[in-house]
């Protein structure tokens, strides 16, 4: 709840400090003393859009501090933790805004932006009056308000999740349809690779063993003739026949020459060995050199469509046999894809039914709880003086979303027969009050976590109904804290707290104050209310009243 208040130059408030109770707090004074000052004020501390021009003229900037307190539990704190931001019982606010019209925020004494300010104002402050656009008059929140009100939040939680699988069925099939849709664009492509692939059945290093013995039989005719004129000086009446003879003659002398023959005779041993070792290599050669002519053509024709198709696919031409692989596997998937297609739109079927199950019994509960909200609103009306009034819960379909697929809407027809309505468009301005009262006290259960302000909620009306106003303001209040704005002396007799917002004029200049009332001084406030400027002792008499009350 709020706790105080601190203003500093603001409009026409120069300083002004107030502490808050529990409760209901009235705050009363003449029109224009400056009471919508006060909300703007808080308004602004708390990042609402609002004034353009805030700072009080002649003073450099304007300043205000808000101090609440958290209870255990409070919403606020799951904000404040997910910004980074320090917590606690206690929460201070604090933003100026400078002549210039820049505007600074703390927290806690911690710099923040704008977006949490108000993200903590929805868990801090309820604001209702004629001009609220935040609150009850606003069809955008009036499903979370039924749905708080029948404690849907266990249908809700199965909505969530049948939604999100539903949402995850339906991706994965989005998915897989691209997918397919895509392979069968590419489908003729796919088949006529694979079956080109299949046919060369490249290999590995094929490449490299193609190209050296294209090279190879390229310049075979030119070396031939050479490789055979040295075999042929190597061999038969060549070189190995003069080695021959030669060791032959020096193996007849060799015993008397004394062992002079020896040494040369083995050298011509083992040069005879490595002439043969040369012979059978270049014979070896001389029957690799022998080809068939075709046998270039094809090496050639095999060599160039590899190297071709490894430039259509843009790969090496090493790689196209893993290539071949890859489209291969992209064929077997999209031949097996109206299997899958299949399984995963029963998927999607299946998640669609538990999503509109959920969704039914969601409907189901918000329609049972619109009925009783209903029966509890009319009732409210009756002491209202509204009695002849219709307030009923529309519920409409919607797009389906994790929150289920209704539309809710309060409507109301101020006399029966008549057309019915938003609030906000067939309403008066005192009958809106009155709606908005009833409704916020059906609404309201047990929830006292947020401070509810109402801005002459009470307008345009007196009397009787002044009075069930004020009783229901009260009643809303146990256990929490209202604050309101008003001009109604049976509203303001209520309040167990009471402020008198008035102007005074120093130096030329006017200014705004606030005055906490004491007993005495309630009598004479709420006796000017009854009477205007000048108070009598009936007026007296009739303000005590109405606080024995």
């Amino acid at each position: 709840m709020l706790r105080a208040l601190d203003i500093r130059d603001m409009l026409i408030i120069d300083r002004l400090e107030l502490t808050f109770q529990p409760g209901l707090n009235a705050l009363t004074g003449e029109t224009g003393a400056g009471k919508s000052i006060l909300l703007d004020s808080l308004g602004f501390v708390l990042g609402w859009r609002g004034r353009a021009e805030l700072v009080r003229q002649g003073a450099a900037q304007g300043e205000v501090v808000a101090e609440f307190e958290l209870p255990e539990g409070h919403p606020a704190h799951a904000i404040l933790e997910e910004a980074g931001l320090p917590g606690g019982q206690e929460l201070i606010l604090r933003r100026i805004n400078t002549a210039e019209g820049r505007k600074t925020a703390w927290i806690n004494d911690r710099r923040c932006s704008g977006e949490v300010l108000r993200a903590l104002s929805e868990t801090l402050i309820e604001l209702h009056g004629q001009h609220d656009d935040r609150g009850l008059l606003n069809p955008r929140g009036h499903r979370a308000m039924l749905d708080a009100y029948t404690g849907a939040g266990p249908y809700i939680s199965d909505v969530r999740l049948a939604w999100s699988g539903m949402s995850r069925a339906r991706k994965a099939l989005a998915q897989t349809e691209s997918a397919l849709a895509a392979m069968r664009a590419e489908e003729e492509f796919l088949r006529h690779s694979v079956a080109e692939l299949d046919k060369l059945d490249p290999q590995p290093g094929e490449d490299a063993d193609l190209d050296a013995r294209r090279r190879m039989m390229q310049g075979a005719e030119r070396i031939r003739d050479d490789v055979a004129r040295a075999f042929d000086l190597l061999s038969g009446d060549g070189a190995e026949g003069k080695m021959v003879d030669a060791m032959r003659w020096l193996e007849g002398v060799s015993d008397t020459a004394g062992g002079q023959l020896e040494d040369p005779i083995a050298a011509l041993a083992r040069a005879l060995v490595e002439l043969g070792e040369a012979q059978d290599g270049v014979n070896a050669c001389l029957q690799v050199l022998d080809f068939n002519p075709a046998e270039l053509e094809d090496a050639e024709e095999r060599l160039f469509a590899i190297r071709a198709l490894a430039r259509k696919h843009d790969v090496a031409p090493d790689d196209l046999g893993t290539f071949a692989e890859t489209l291969r596997d992209r064929l077997n998937r999209l031949e097996a894809g109206d299997a899958d297609l299949a399984d995963q739109r029963a998927a999607v079927a299946e998640a669609q039914v538990l999503y509109d199950t959920a969704a039914a019994a969601l409907s189901s509960a918000r329609q049972k709880a619109a009925g009783r909200l209903d029966v509890a609103v009319m009732a409210e009306l009756a002491p209202l003086k509204m009695e002849r009034a219709v307030f009923q819960t529309e519920i409409t379909p919607a797009d389906p979303g994790p929150e289920g697929g209704d539309a809710v809407a309060f409507t109301v027809a101020t006399n029966p027969g008549a057309p019915s309505g938003p609030l906000n468009k067939i309403a008066s301005g005192g009958e809106l009050s009155r709606f908005l009262l009833a409704l916020k006290v059906c609404l309201t259960g047990e929830d006292s976590a947020r401070t509810m302000i109402f801005d002459e909620i009470d307008r345009g009306v007196g009397g009787a109904t002044a009075d069930a106003v004020g009783r229901r303001l009260a009643s809303l209040a146990q256990g929490g804290q209202v604050l309101v704005v008003t001009h109604s002396p049976q509203v303001a007799a209520r309040a167990a707290h009471h402020w008198r917002v008035q102007k005074h004029v120093t130096g030329g200049q006017t200014l705004s104050t606030v005055i906490p009332l004491a007993d005495p001084d309630r009598v004479d406030e709420i006796a000017r209310m009854v009477a205007g400027d000048t108070i009598t002792d009936e007026a007296r008499a009739a303000a005590r009243a109405l606080l024995d009350a």
